[in-house]
């Protein structure tokens, strides 16, 4: 079943390089009594992932701020030195976004957002998403219907409809 607006996400532990290699990071800790944005791509790297999606949120990191966002999270179905590297070369390290990989794709396949699309080498990927996290609850979700586009996910989109 698809996560939905109003809906509590699940527990779930996405992994980031720290300074002593990979290192848990439960998406509990980061969402318990904050209001959070977590926008997810369907790869690091990829097309648009990389030209559109993750540049819309450094766009706009500073206005995510003054709407009282206290995090800006990016999830792929990524390894943590892809994530950190991926964030090195898009400057969303340097913005202050936080890059988790969601290694073995739990997460979002918990919450129903996972596809397949093996023509391009992609497998167990996660739908282009972003949503509006509040000390857990999902309280905005917007989701892409083609995980080449980067519309209603986009930092700019988002922000409009907060």
């Amino acid at each position: 079943m698809t996560i939905s607006q109003g809906d509590q996400l699940p527990d779930a532990t996405l992994v980031a390089l720290g300074p002593d290699g990979p290192a848990a990071v439960p998406l509990s800790e980061k969402t318990r009594g904050r209001k959070v944005v977590i926008f997810a791509v369907p790869g690091a790297y990829t097309p648009t992932c990389h030209s559109a999606h993750v540049p819309s949120f450094v766009r706009t990191k500073d206005q995510f701020d003054a709407k009282g966002v206290d995090e800006i999270i990016c999830v792929s179905v990524n390894d943590p030195f892809v994530m950190r590297s991926w964030g090195e070369a898009t400057g969303a390290a340097a913005a202050g976004i936080t890059m988790l990989g969601d290694a073995d794709s739990s997460f979002t396949k918990a919450i129903g957002m996972d596809f397949d699309a093996p023509p391009a080498g992609l497998h167990a990927r996660s739908k282009r998403y972003a949503m509006l996290v509040e000390d857990g609850k999902v309280t905005l979700l917007q989701e892409e219907d083609s995980p080449g586009t980067c519309e209603v996910s986009a930092g700019e989109s988002l922000l409009a409809n907060m």
